[in-house]
């Protein structure tokens, strides 16, 4: 994922914010926090990891598939490997 490299940082602190916040829900459930904060909780992981998910979507779409000088199987390949992260995604 050499093409990551331009936004590793960016995407790292996303990554780590997710961390902090998946341990922010783990908290709230050993401290029998109330039911409406943790969906709150759980609802902002989720709003973080597809905001992750999107700009990895992008970066996959502009090295592996819309990228100039790409092969036919090159572009396959890419679009094969997102439509199996996607149909697992919406599982």
């Amino acid at each position: 994922m050499s093409h990551l490299t331009q936004s590793h940082s960016d995407l790292l602190a996303r990554s780590r914010r997710i961390a902090g916040q998946v341990g922010a829900v783990e908290r709230a459930l050993l401290a029998d926090k109330d039911c409406a904060e943790i969906l709150h909780l759980v609802a902002a992981v989720r709003g973080a990891v597809n905001g992750l998910l999107d700009e990895i979507i992008v970066h996959h779409l502009e090295a592996h598939v819309s990228r100039p000088g790409l092969s036919d199987a090159e572009r396959a390949r890419g679009r094969d490997d997102l439509l199996a992260v996607i149909r697992r995604y919406s599982k």
